[in-house]
C-alpha cells in the first residue's frame, strides 16, 4: 500500500469514529478500536494474529525514547511459529510517534469503557472477549472496500507497506529483512504500489 493508501485508510476509520458519535449510534467504542488496530498493525509491521494477541502488558519503556513513555517498545509473544515449534517472541522498538499516541489513547479512553476491562487482551469486542484475527480482516476489509482500494489488499499490506516506508526513509534494510521474515524484501527502496 501506498503512503496515501494507509493514509486514506485511516482517515476513513478515524471518520467512521466521528460518524458514529455525531449520529449518536452504538458503534463508536468499535469504531475506535478499529482504527487504532490498522495504526497500530502499520505502526509496529505487526500480522494480523499478532496484534489481535496483544495484551495491556506488552508495551514497555525504551530507555533510548523515553519521550514515548511506557510504548517505547512492544513484547510481540505470538510471532509466526515454525513448524513444530512454539510462536516466536520478540521485541519491536515504536518507531512512529503518532502510533504510540493513537495506542495510549485507546488504552488510557476507551479500552476501560469494554465490558470485560478486567481482561488482558488489549482488543476487546463488544461483548467483552478477545477481537479475532477474523474479525480485524473482515473490518479491514469493509474499509478497504468503502473507499475504494484494491480488492485484494488485506491487513498483511499494512506491515508490507511498514517495512517498505521505513526503508524509504532511511531506515538499514537488513534490520527489517530479519526481523519481518520476509525474503523477498527489497534490497534498495522501490515505490510501493
Amino acid at each position: 500500500m501506498t503512503r496515501e493508501e494507509c493514509q486514506a485508510l485511516f482517515d476513513y476509520a478515524d471518520s467512521r469514529v466521528e460518524y458514529a458519535i455525531r449520529r449518536g449510534r452504538k458503534g463508536a467504542l468499535a469504531a475506535y478500536r478499529d482504527a487504532t488496530v490498522f495504526k497500530t498493525i502499520y505502526g509496529w509491521g505487526l500480522r494480523c494474529q499478532e496484534c489481535s494477541r496483544l495484551e495491556t502488558t506488552d508495551f514497555y519503556r525504551n530507555p533510548k525514547a523515553p519521550e514515548l513513555g511506557r510504548y517505547g517498545s512492544l513484547h510481540v509473544r505470538y510471532g509466526k511459529r515454525s513448524r513444530g515449534s512454539p510462536p516466536r517472541r520478540h521485541m519491536v522498538l515504536s518507531v512512529m510517534g503518532w502510533a504510540v499516541e493513537a495506542v495510549e489513547d485507546y488504552a488510557l479512553n476507551v479500552r476501560p469503557r469494554y465490558r470485560a476491562s478486567g481482561s488482558a487482551a488489549l482488543w476487546l469486542t463488544e461483548r467483552g472477549s478477545r477481537l479475532q484475527t477474523r474479525d480485524i480482516e473482515d473490518r479491514f476489509a469493509r474499509c478497504r472496500d468503502a473507499i475504494g482500494l484494491d480488492k485484494h489488499l488485506t491487513p498483511h499490506c499494512l506491515r508490507h507497506s511498514y517495512v517498505t516506508h521505513l526503508i524509504e526513509d532511511g531506515a538499514d534494510p537488513s534490520s527489517y529483512r530479519s526481523r519481518s521474515a520476509t525474503a523477498s524484501l527489497p534490497r534498495r527502496p522501490s515505490t510501493p504500489g
